[in-house]
């Protein structure tokens, strides 16, 4: 049996198994902000703890199934987000999943080709890096996470929320170090225009970056540039680029995995991913 064969059919044991799964926990917590009311959605490793935990930061869409409009609830997430959560709980992480648009009132998420009009309370350069150090914060006090072992992932306008997250003066943390913030970062095909522009931008704990090279919604040339100009300053950033794939190409639908790049850049990201998480955040 083929690769690709293998992987479809991992994906579809990795779906049954999130839907017969417990559903995620879902609870508010208070953005960074200090005054925002958020929500979110935990997935529960089934093995005792304490464990490492992942924040997950939704694009521009937000997390809930464009087939289920105006539902805002963990019933409603995506399969993306639905497969993430289920995957890092049953490698024994605690993954929180931010709804950062719902409480906001956004909670159909905007359009492609919306970025210039979407409003300010949702901005991913200022008000959602608060929205993850709030779920960093919160992950801290729950008894059934290791409180320095905590990383972020990010899609699309998350990934852009990463970066920013990320950078040397972040929104919601001062004098950023891997112990007193996230100690590592997963960005996947995310517009890197704003940190490329910032002579001085490094991420101050290890990232690893995924793009795909036939995305239609943001440039993965301009991260590639960025990608090489960061690592020349000595830090600590893998960038992988998939031939082929698209925007979204980790959605385990099938139009998008009906596309063979796309498959085989939801393979390896999932390899690169755990291996990822495992070095960094792993006791």
């Amino acid at each position: 049996m083929n690769k690709i064969n293998w992987l479809l059919i991992f994906i579809g044991l990795m779906l049954s198994s999130a839907a017969q799964a417990a559903a995620p926990e879902t609870l508010k917590f208070i953005s960074g902000d200090g005054k925002t009311t958020l929500t979110a959605y935990v997935f529960l490793p089934t093995q005792p703890g304490p464990h490492p935990g992942v924040v997950m930061l939704h694009g521009r869409a937000g997390p809930y199934s464009s087939l289920k409009r105006g539902q805002h609830n963990a019933d409603a997430l995506t399969m993306r987000h639905k497969m993430w959560g289920s995957f890092w709980a049953e490698r024994g992480y605690v993954a929180m999943h931010v709804d950062s648009f719902g409480p906001r009132g956004y909670g159909d998420g905007f359009t492609k080709n919306s970025y210039n009009s979407r409003p300010l309370e949702v901005s991913e350069q200022f008000v959602r890096p608060m929205d993850a150090y709030g779920a960093l914060a919160y992950l801290r006090t729950r008894t059934d996470v290791i409180a320095d072992r905590i990383g972020v992932q990010g899609w699309s306008n998350g990934g852009m929320t990463v970066l920013a997250a990320m950078g040397p003066r972040p929104p919601g943390l001062d004098k950023p170090t891997p112990l007193i913030g996230f100690r590592a970062a997963i960005a996947q095909y995310p517009s890197c225009r704003v940190q490329s522009a910032e002579p001085e931008y490094a991420p101050y704990a290890p990232m690893l970056m995924m793009v795909a090279e036939d995305d239609d919604e943001v440039s993965p040339t301009v991260c590639q540039s960025f990608a090489e100009k960061t690592r020349g300053k000595g830090a600590g950033l893998d960038f992988v680029w998939y031939d082929g794939a698209h925007h979204a190409y980790d959605d385990p639908g099938k139009t998008k995995q009906s596309h063979e790049p796309n498959r085989l850049a939801l393979q390896d990201t999932l390899r690169r991913a755990e291996a990822f998480f495992a070095k960094y955040l792993r006791p």
